[in-house]
């Protein structure tokens, strides 16, 4: 199934590999997917795809790698192994979507950068390769991010619906 969501990515491998059938609350087969990893370090990776669709969109194509995992599963591979496997999937295809976008800054949002793993990792190879990452450091990731951000938008509305008024006002006060 196609998502735009790392988070229902996070959700199906964790379900796979057997940590999380259903969860009690958002996030939590993710975070016991990269609880999974434990201080376990490797630069192994389940490889991904970039597509470009013939509108010119890029996606991460998981389908080869979601493969690899159930067969890294059925083999008795361990979840320490796979996990971290898939971690460093995740950050390659952000340097593949970087690399491929051409901007050397890279903005790191979202839910799933609530993952040590994920951001520190991410910030790490992006930093590799010469693209300038951001990342959250005063304002949540998560939904505490998004509402301030929908806080902000809604404020800039305003001001300018403000601005609009008056422009009408002071239009109607010279035509008068």
């Amino acid at each position: 199934p196609r998502t735009s969501s790392v988070g229902r990515l996070f959700d199906a491998v964790s379900s796979i590999v057997g940590l999380r059938q259903i969860a009690g609350f958002e996030g939590q087969a993710a975070m016991e997917l990269e609880f999974a990893l434990g201080a376990f370090k490797t630069v192994e990776r389940y490889d991904s795809k970039l597509v470009t669709s013939q509108t010119g969109t890029i996606y991460v194509d998981w389908g080869d790698a979601v493969t690899e995992i159930i067969g890294d599963v059925a083999s008795g591979v361990r979840t320490q192994l796979i996990s971290a496997r898939f971690h460093n999937m995740l950050v390659e295809a952000i340097i593949g979507v970087a690399r491929n976008v051409g901007e050397e800054i890279v903005v790191l949002s979202g839910g799933c950068f609530q993952n040590k793993y994920l951001l520190e990792r991410s910030i790490e190879r992006l930093a590799e390769e010469g693209f300038r990452p951001y990342w959250h450091q005063r304002v949540p990731t998560n939904d505490g991010g998004i509402a301030l951000g929908q806080a902000s938008a809604a404020a800039r509305y305003i001001s300018i619906e403000r601005s609009n008024e008056k422009t009408k006002e002071r239009r109607t006060a010279l035509c008068a």
